[in-house]
């Protein structure tokens, strides 16, 4: 397994993230459980995770993912072994209004009560990472497209205030590092440069999508990654499961876009055509072609880790394997061909 730092700390991450939407729905506990046993053997000390799972969100499944990493920390007592993130979500209207009665602002006291709920569920004093799902403020992110001014803005959260709150739980023990998610390159910076000039936590990652499918990050973030020391914590890198190839010719049973076909960000014509594109060009080099997107995924150098899911542990297991694939020059040039054909058709 490949680490790397996580941003300027002395923490070194697993080059392959292990995600854990799925623990709680498509994933039970026993399997949860053996997802992340099996991660651990094969060198994978990065875990992450967030109060609004399991996916899709709902009051009835709020918080299980993290009771589920919880009862496996107990259970194999390897708190040390890893390297634990967890996210606090932000404001979204009806879908997020079971979390706190919809109280869902990154002020001290909701930052402090959702902190302390995740640590419960997780069964830890400590979390590596904390990390802020989306932003407070309205912005493109979740494939938005386009930007709309909106008049209640004067209400937000000051960074200031956002940042002095997370400074409380670091000074209590209770978070190592602080990172973003979701986040734009002017969110970025402004976080960056807050926190430079008062004096408060910096942000050592963003966890953004970046994939095939999705390579808008190399447009604005990528710099600051590499220039400010906040490397990308790469998600959907495979972009929900499509460059796979499983999709384009039937819907697996028990498949994510099976049982949620309103998933659809990857999924348009565009896309479709894109990931067509993608698989036959691993099966031109004898590549599979998942492993194929996670290897260029991984081969960026703004990326600190690939964060990986997986309903079975044969997936988990390839998934786990790409990081031992080098993509070679023809390969890169074919892929940049494909790209500038089919130029980000999944923001």
């Amino acid at each position: 397994m490949n680490y790397n730092k996580l941003g300027n700390t002395d923490i070194s991450v697993s080059e392959i993230c292990l995600g854990t939407m799925t623990f709680g729905q498509q994933n039970s506990e026993h399997e949860g459980h053996e997802q992340l046993d099996f991660a651990l053997a094969n060198g994978v000390n990065f875990i992450d995770t967030a109060e609004l799972y399991s996916i899709p969100p709902k009051a009835e499944t709020y918080g299980v993912t993290e009771q589920i990493i919880g009862s496996w920390l107990t259970q194999r007592q390897k708190r040390d072994d890893i390297v634990l993130a967890t996210k606090i979500a932000g404001p979204g209207g009806e879908w997020v209004n079971h979390i706190r009665g919809g109280n869902t602002r990154y002020t001290n006291d909701f930052i402090a009560q959702s902190l302390n709920d995740s640590l419960r569920r997780l069964r830890t004093d400590y979390v590596d990472l904390y990390q802020l799902h989306w932003p407070e403020r309205n912005t493109n992110y979740f494939g938005r497209l386009g930007f709309e001014i909106h008049s209640e803005e004067e209400n937000l959260t000051s960074m200031v205030d956002t940042l002095t709150a997370l400074e409380t739980q670091v000074k209590a023990g209770k978070i190592r590092h602080i990172g973003l998610s979701n986040e734009t390159p002017w969110g970025m910076m402004q976080f960056i440069t807050t926190a430079k000039a008062m004096n408060l936590p910096l942000c050592v990652s963003v966890q953004n999508p970046f994939s095939l499918l999705n390579r808008t990050y190399e447009v604005g973030c990528a710099e600051i990654s590499h220039r400010e020391q906040v490397g990308l914590l790469a998600y959907s890198p495979l972009g929900f499961g499509v460059l796979s190839g499983k999709y384009l010719n039937e819907q697996p049973d028990n498949a994510r876009l099976t049982l949620w076909p309103h998933y659809s960000r990857y999924s348009s014509i565009n896309a479709v055509e894109a990931t067509t594109a993608y698989v036959n060009l691993a099966k031109e080099f004898n590549l599979d072609p998942a492993q194929m997107a996670l290897a260029f995924v991984s081969s960026r150098p703004f990326v600190t880790a690939n964060i990986i899911g997986a309903t079975s542990l044969t997936q988990l297991e390839s998934n786990i394997n790409s990081q031992n694939i080098t993509l070679s020059s023809e390969v890169m040039e074919k892929i940049n061909a494909i790209h500038t054909r089919y130029s980000n058709p999944a923001p």
